[in-house]
């Protein structure tokens, strides 16, 4: 059955890889962006998160183009690093407004129609940095910590009504923004990774098309690492 999904942050890197995981598996996808080009082969809606109007917008396009959501995974997200001391207000707001209370907007509207069907995936994408910490990371960190325990309360919340709610929390991934790192800091990342190696963008996929299918139906306030053995034992 082709079910109705919406990727958000869906243009680029595992978002992308994400969103072409589920359209080759026969689902209708619909990707939000914020700027740019979108890929095409996509229903793509521009909408940034941080904007509750936006938000609406692209929920009503999306369902009258492809249908309620029944299946949302929300990925967009930002970076702002710095040191705690040197670390702006704007820095660590903006980080938390777009990486949680964004996710929080999204998936609010999604379940409106999810409660209505008495069905539906959610998956989020949190990260190892949120289960481990990392120095010059802690508006990130802290943005994607919260991820946890938003969905474990949800996958309460909303679990009588055949809803899952999961995280799925990468480590390094082989994308433009990690693309940017020195062959120096990349070896240094790598040297902590048991498996040796950075995660391509369609094994964190695969995880997340896992989790929103239906051999996953029992599984829900998960928290899932595809981080290479990086983080194992948070």
């Amino acid at each position: 059955m082709s079910r109705s999904v919406l990727v958000t942050g869906g243009n680029r890197g595992i978002g992308l890889a994400i969103a072409r995981a589920f359209a080759d598996a026969g689902d209708k996808v619909a990707i939000t962006y914020r700027s740019g080009e979108p890929p095409a082969g996509f229903l793509a809606v521009k909408c940034d998160i941080t904007d509750p109007e936006q938000v609406e917008q692209a929920y009503k396009e999306i369902e009258e183009k492809q249908g309620a959501v029944e299946v949302l995974v929300a990925n967009a997200g930002v970076t702002r690093d710095q040191l705690l001391l040197r670390m702006s207000e704007e820095d660590f707001t903006s980080v938390v407004e777009t990486n949680l209370t964004g996710t929080f907007r999204v998936v609010k509207r999604a379940s409106k129609g999810m409660l209505r069907a008495r069905k539906g995936r959610v998956v989020l994408i949190s990260s190892v940095v949120g289960l481990l910490g990392s120095a010059g990371q802690a508006n990130y960190a802290a943005s994607k910590a919260g991820l946890v325990g938003f969905a474990r309360s949800l996958a309460r919340e909303l679990g009588s009504r055949n809803i899952t709610v999961n995280v799925v929390a990468p480590g390094f991934v082989d994308t433009d923004m990690t693309a940017v790192l020195s062959d120096e800091q990349r070896a240094g990342i790598v040297a902590n990774v048991p498996l040796g190696r950075y995660a391509q963008p369609e094994e964190i996929a695969a995880s997340v098309r896992f989790l929103a299918s239906d051999e996953a139906a029992y599984i829900t306030g998960a928290v899932v690492p595809v981080d290479g053995g990086l983080g194992m034992g948070h």
